[in-house]
């Protein structure tokens, strides 16, 4: 009896130390990915935290499918081709006057011609005469300003005959950096007058089509498109003017996954639209031994416009704070999933399965039984 009794209280000790080891490893917690999904739901304006809590459907998917939408503005669409020999500033005018008298303003002696090779237009866009003055250039063709020229030398030389001719010039070019075969400045000339061939002049993009935007800044004025929109839209194709500056970069949104999936990164954006079911399997898909797929959240600081539409309420103020919820068991959660557009700075939290933890909590305490048993047995030989 005595023994039995013995017995008893080394099970009764054994249970009582195993509890207290449950409850040791349940108040120092188990290392995890995350917070669970109850504690992310504590965590709504509902219970005790300051974020909404919405189940993805379908009116939510076409509530939040925003895309950035990039164009440009009327001043660049409505730009007309520069003609191939307007002057500009920069540009160097060549110059024959001839004087229908032997003594002529300009000529020499025995001569009745003057041939003036560079005559530089200046940054205002004029340039000088001998006899004539300053004169405006820029803006004009070389048959305006022959006319120009022959008008002011009328009144001091009989029947002058002019002819102006474009040298050279870099009054209308371009600079084009980036994503490009060949980075550089180059002048708009007749078959590179707008956007799509100057850009071809340059070796092409050399990034993915369709992440690539193309900005032009002209002025104090910046447009922006995707590349794809370019061929897409023939109006995009704009024409150039001199001192545009164009780049070509890749798209710049990211978002970030975290928890139980393939793995936790910074993903860059690969396509102009990417799915929640595209997100989760750009980083690997979920983590199969310990992912709840009943548990995928989009964390997002949502405009007001679009929290009022989804939330269906019309006393929200600024940005609000939105953990959109995605349950892939259900009969359309994967089509759900596949029609949520991820936007840029989402944060895609994938949560454990709630077994993990027990599972965790019991190869804790296994595990510290083990080497309970261990000492014990250490101790009792040494005794």
């Amino acid at each position: 009896m005595t023994s039995t009794n013995t017995a008893h209280k080394r099970v009764w000790s054994r249970a009582v130390g195993a509890l207290g080891i449950l409850a040791f490893v349940a108040a120092c917690g188990l290392p995890r990915s995350g917070p669970s999904k109850s504690e992310i739901f504590e965590g709504s304006v509902q219970r005790s935290g300051d974020a909404f809590i919405v189940l993805v459907n379908d009116d939510v998917t076409r509530a939040t499918a925003v895309v950035p939408a990039f164009g440009f503005s009327d001043a660049f669409l409505n730009a007309g081709d520069i003609g191939s020999d307007v002057i500009r500033p920069g540009d160097v005018l060549g110059l024959t006057i001839w004087e229908n008298v032997s003594d002529g303003l300009l000529a020499g002696e025995g001569q009745n011609a003057t041939i003036l090779e560079e005559v530089q237009v200046d940054g205002a866009g004029f340039i000088f005469v001998p006899y004539a003055g300053r004169l405006r250039a820029a803006g004009n063709t070389p048959e305006a300003m022959r006319r120009v020229i022959t008008n002011r030398l009328d009144e001091q030389t009989p029947d002058p005959q002019v002819q102006v001719r474009r040298v050279a010039g870099d009054g209308a070019t371009v600079s084009i950096v980036g994503a490009v075969g060949g980075q550089g400045v180059f002048a708009i000339e007749r078959p590179t007058r707008r956007l799509s061939a100057m850009l071809a002049r340059a070796g092409g993009i050399t990034i993915a089509p369709d992440i690539a935007q193309i900005s032009i800044i002209r002025g104090g004025e910046t447009g922006m498109i995707w590349f794809q929109d370019l061929y897409d839209n023939p109006e995009f194709d704009i024409a150039l003017r001199g001192g545009d500056r164009i780049l070509v970069e890749g798209d710049r949104r990211t978002f970030t996954a975290l928890g139980a999936t393939g793995s936790q990164n910074r993903i860059p954006f690969e396509s102009q639209t990417i799915s929640a079911i595209e997100a989760i399997a750009s980083v690997g898909g979920l983590n199969s031994s310990i992912a709840d797929p009943t548990g995928v959240f989009v964390f997002r600081n949502e405009p007001e416009a679009i929290a009022r539409t989804v939330m269906g309420r019309g006393d929200l103020i600024g940005t609000q704070r939105v953990a959109y919820v995605l349950d892939l068991t259900q009969p359309n959660g994967m089509f759900q999933a596949r029609d949520f557009a991820i936007r840029d700075g989402d944060t895609v939290y994938v949560t454990e399965a709630p077994f993990v933890t027990w599972d965790k909590t019991i190869s804790a305490l296994t595990g510290s039984l083990a080497s309970v048993n261990a000492v014990s047995s250490i101790t009792g030989g040494s005794n």
